[in-house]
């Protein structure tokens, strides 16, 4: 399992497809995708990432929410998982049932299911941002959103065998070698 963080623009992406990509030479590469689209910004974002995977054989699941029913629509034998990505699938598990649910609720479920899926896998590489930094004052239920993402990050952090964060293009290693670069 790796975990590849940084924050926005960082690189992180086109990161963990470049290593998904070469841990996944045999099996089936699936692309777990958990953006939910509500406006053209979204669009866009969504089309960037499209051309970035386009031809690198990745079957794409849409998955925003109840992480464990992709398994479902995964075939049988060896296969490298990308979950892209961490933040807008704790956003959508805390905010989309029209009820803010509690930071420790989503982080149970969310890891929960990311224990299912690292099961099933050969390889889960899983995408999430480094939103602490800003030091910017946020209402209650963000602060509840960024809990629930340390918490979740926190989690995924101990159980990865690799976790690496994106720097200006750069993969740093912060537990593990790095899949690609880093030396």
């Amino acid at each position: 399992m790796v975990l590849i963080t940084g924050g926005s623009g960082s690189g992180k992406s086109a990161y963990a497809e470049k290593a998904a990509v070469l841990l996944g030479q045999e099996g089936t590469l699936y692309y777990l995708a958990t953006m939910q689209v509500y406006d053209d910004e979204g669009r866009k974002k969504i089309e960037r990432h499209q051309r970035l995977r386009a031809g690198k054989g990745f079957q794409t699941i849409e998955q925003p929410h109840n992480l464990s029913e992709a398994i479902d629509k995964m075939k049988a034998g060896k296969k490298t998982i990308l979950l892209e990505c961490m933040s807008n699938l704790a956003a959508n598990e805390m905010f989309s049932s029209g009820v803010c649910k509690k930071p420790e609720e989503v982080a149970g479920k969310v890891c929960e299911e990311v224990a299912l899926l690292k099961e099933k896998a050969e390889n889960l590489l899983i995408v999430t941002n480094n939103v602490f930094e800003d030091g910017i004052l946020y209402d209650a239920s963000t602060k509840g959103y960024l809990e629930a993402l340390g918490r979740i990050n926190e989690k995924l952090a101990g159980i990865a065998d690799i976790v690496t964060e994106v720097v200006v293009g750069i993969p740093v290693p912060v537990k593990g070698k790095p899949i690609i670069g880093g030396e």
